[in-house]
């Protein structure tokens, strides 16, 4: 597969956004709360308080939610083992989509936060380029990607059907309308440091 059909592959993507009304069955989950099999978590996973991050690749506030919020969290709560972090795409629009499907190709979660955290710091790169695709390409091929693992990852239409099934998870069982949206132990909370540092705080004391 050369550029120009991976490119088309990529424009064929469906597009989302928060309002799409969306056909896909839920996912059988006894609480959507709780990771599931396939849910990227950053920590302990059988750390005493949960933080969801529902969040769009292309989206500027998550950006800036993953270059300055996050490394706090994860300094002050995750490497001292009280919180466990899930990471949930809820893509706003085609290329966000394609960056995710991407980023799921990766097996281990220390590869698929350092590539999701590669895209937010270049955001304003790839995002703007004349070329995404291959941009986003170039950066999976840092963390470990070849061509044709990215080629096979688009192409994954049962990853594609999950990040979207999850999507209508979160905003029909937990009210997820924008991103990024926080939830502090199934409580939606602010973005901002201080509002996270104080649900946790009272997440874990409680």
């Amino acid at each position: 597969m050369n550029r120009r059909q991976i490119l088309s592959l990529a424009a064929a993507t469906p597009l989302l956004s928060a309002g799409t009304a969306l056909v896909m069955p839920k996912l059988a989950l006894a609480d959507p709360l709780e990771p599931d099999e396939h849910d990227r978590v950053l920590g302990d996973p059988d750390a005493p308080v949960t933080l969801i991050e529902y969040s769009s690749l292309t989206c500027p506030h998550c950006a800036r939610f993953h270059t300055q919020t996050i490394p706090q969290v994860k300094k002050e709560w995750v490497d001292t083992g009280k919180v466990r972090v899930i990471n949930r795409h809820f893509p706003l629009d085609r290329l966000a989509l394609f960056a995710a499907l991407v980023a799921e190709c990766l097996e281990s979660n220390d590869s698929y936060f350092a590539f999701v955290n590669l895209l937010y710091k270049d955001q304003n790169v790839w995002a703007r380029s004349n070329d995404p695709v291959s941009e986003i390409a170039q950066r999976a091929r840092l963390v470990g990607l070849s061509q044709e693992d990215i080629e096979r990852c688009i192409s994954d239409e049962s990853t594609r059907r999950r990040i979207v099934e999850k999507m209508a998870e979160g905003r029909d069982d937990l009210g997820v309308n924008s991103t990024p949206t926080i939830l502090v132990d199934g409580e939606r909370v602010g973005n901002s440091y201080d509002a996270i540092n104080e649900a946790l705080n009272d997440a874990y004391k409680g």
